[in-house]
């Protein structure tokens, strides 16, 4: 049994179908938590809370807020873009920052965030890191093209035909293991839809399966489909939980600069006890 503060209170949220368990770390409170065994009890779905990830937040400077991020599996990821959502959404619930717009600090930099239209939305580090035709990967049957983006973390996308033909466990574990990417990548699937917009589906890395959603892969969607000429500012991506997120691009030169937007959403509030 691995030792925690009984009765550590926590959030649980989602963003789009991306869920994650989430502290309010301010008070330093939960810092015995913050270690690979207990995060992979955390996030364990069937024997633990269930999560895609685990969230500390805490307050940084005056009226900023700090989020560290890791995945399922216990690995620190440099950012999450739906976690980032949620981020957002709590720390201007628990009054950590003003829904105006404050400075949310992840490893991947300084991101500015706020409530938009009673959403949270993001300002993500430009985008540098850009290879519309990522050609070292191949293309199976039934895929357009493939290409690749570092949105904070590593990103291929991949355009097919069919979405819901797309081997999404088979071919994204294949990607994202690729030789030719030195720390692995998210793998995102995506195809029009009727009226314009685009669905699509990710392998994600640190879950190692899909999830119902990735915002950063969702802004590496975006770009990758600007990048192609299907899509312009604003693209409109909808998950798998049929929940839509909005990402927004301009250019700067090279670099892409993105804004996420979309749901973060507070499901219940709990308190730890028992896990294995």
């Amino acid at each position: 049994m691995v030792s925690r503060p009984e009765g550590q209170h926590f959030y649980k949220m989602t963003g789009s179908g991306n869920d994650f368990v989430v502290f309010d770390s301010t008070a330093g409170a939960v810092a015995r938590l913050e270690n690979e065994e207990s995060i992979r009890s955390l996030a364990a779905r069937g024997t633990g809370v269930g999560a895609d990830g685990v969230v500390f937040l805490e307050k940084s400077g005056e009226g900023d807020v700090r989020m560290r991020y890791y995945n399922s599996d216990g690995s620190e990821a440099a950012l999450c873009g739906n976690a980032s959502l949620c981020s957002t959404r709590l720390a201007v619930e628990l009054g950590l920052a003003q829904a105006g717009g404050f400075l949310l600090h992840t490893a991947a930099g300084s991101l500015r965030a706020r409530i938009r239209d009673n959403l949270p939305e993001v300002d993500l580090e430009p985008v540098t890191d850009v290879r519309s035709n990522a050609k070292e990967l191949g293309v199976r049957p039934g895929e357009e093209r493939l290409g690749y983006a570092r949105v904070g973390v590593p990103h291929v996308v991949v355009e097919v035909s069919d979405l819901e033909a797309a081997d999404v466990t088979g071919r994204g574990a294949e990607l994202r293991h690729h030789r030719s990417l030195i720390d692995g990548a998210n793998v995102n699937f995506v195809s029009k839809r009727a009226g314009g917009e685009f669905a699509y589906r990710t392998f994600e890395r640190g879950v190692e399966a899909e999830t119902l959603a990735c915002g950063t892969g969702a802004v590496a969607t975006a770009i990758m489909l600007s990048d192609w000429g299907e899509s312009g500012g604003e693209t409109t991506l909808w998950t798998r939980s049929a929940l839509p997120l909005t990402v927004s691009l301009r250019r700067d030169g090279g670099a892409w600069l993105p804004s996420l937007r979309g749901e973060g959403r507070i499901v219940f509030e709990g308190r730890l006890r028992d896990l294995d």
